[in-house]
């Protein structure tokens, strides 16, 4: 069958040239013998050879002409679109006395495919564009809803009433905070994205930085009931090479979600091990868990695994997604494990000095 696939018109001519030339030869030979005629082999073989040539040329030329060039055309139309070139660079690129039926197929085929797996990742980026636009929405009308409900109660009255005017300004000040907040970590997603995410390098010692980290989210781990350790046997003094703020920004970020998703009398534990000329970092917390189907989305922008949770729990909701573009802007790899009812570790990696 493959054999079949790669024959040429002029192959499939010579074929059917001989085919029809020995059914005339035999239709001959039969009505020779059933009309008592006698009949020569020098008859016999110009017979032959006129029908096989006649065949031949006719069904060669009806091929060439009225099927095998417009594939031909098809062909060069395909592979300019594949690759856009001039004309006379599209002559050079195919030639037209090559066996064009033996690679149309696989080229119509691959390019078939290539388009639909285009189409595909248009559309799934139309569906994020959506879900994204969506997502900024509601994350913004939330803490603007408030602010409008507080500013609407003092102005029918309740600014007079010392019970609630100083507590009602407090709350529409945090919700302005958080705006702000949202529209600040999305200017810094849109600096990593359009490169102009500046990246400061530099020398220190990674336990250190956790440590400083540990301190200042000691209050907060405190009041979950959360333990904040190394894990035992770590590397210590690791000096690295990165920019300081923007990774004790990462940190900061993974040990508060730990936190926060903990559970009550929890542990996070961070550990450091050497990985050639980088160290891999991991927070690991024996919180709620992750089920797997969000994984593979959890660096998403907006991205929330319990929503009404994750609002309560305060945030922009684009904390991971920070984290993400800053390690990728250092040239390194973020990743996440994580079992329901079990625990949840992500780790980074960075560079060693």
């Amino acid at each position: 069958m493959n054999n079949l696939k790669n024959v040429t018109p002029k192959q499939l001519a010579q074929f059917f040239g001989l085919l029809m030339a020995l059914a005339v030869l035999v239709i001959y030979l039969l009505m020779n013998a059933a009309f008592g005629l006698s009949n020569t082999l020098w008859s016999s073989l110009v017979l032959f050879t006129f029908t096989g040539l006649l065949a031949y040329g006719s069904f060669y030329v009806s091929v060439e002409l009225f099927l095998h060039r417009k594939i031909k055309v098809i062909y060069k139309i395909i592979r300019q679109l594949k690759a856009p070139v001039s004309e006379k660079e599209s002559q050079e690129l195919v030639d037209m006395n090559q066996d064009v039926l033996g690679d149309v197929e696989g080229e119509v085929v691959d390019w078939a495919t290539k388009k639909s797996e285009e189409i595909e990742k248009l559309e799934e980026a139309e569906m994020f564009r959506r879900e994204f636009l969506g997502n900024v929405s509601h994350e913004l009308k939330t803490p603007l809803f408030a602010v409008q409900g507080y500013i609407e109660t003092l102005s029918n009255g309740g600014l007079h009433d010392p019970m609630i005017n100083m507590e009602y300004l407090l709350k529409a000040g945090k919700n302005v905070e958080r705006l702000n907040q949202i529209l600040e970590d999305l200017e810094f997603i849109t600096r990593h994205e359009e490169g102009r995410l500046q990246i400061n390098r530099g020398k220190f010692m990674i336990n250190d930085l956790v440590q400083e980290v540990f301190d200042a989210l000691e209050i907060m781990a405190d009041s979950e009931d959360v333990s904040l350790r190394f894990k035992d046997g770590i590397e210590k003094n690791i000096v690295v090479f990165a920019d300081r703020d923007k990774i004790q920004q990462v940190l900061t970020n993974l040990i508060q979600n730990s936190i926060k998703y903990g559970k009550e009398n929890g542990t996070t534990w961070v550990g450091i091990y050497q990985m050639d000329k980088n160290l891999l970092v991991e927070v690991t917390d024996n919180g709620m868990g992750i089920e797997e189907r969000h994984l593979p989305r959890l660096f998403e922008r907006f991205y929330r695994i319990d929503s009404s949770r994750s609002r309560q729990q305060g945030g922009s909701g684009l904390g991971l997604a920070i984290v993400k573009h800053i390690i990728e802007a250092h040239g390194q790899s973020i990743n996440v494990r994580s079992k329901l009812n079990v625990g949840t570790t992500i780790g980074f990696t960075i560079r060693k000095a």
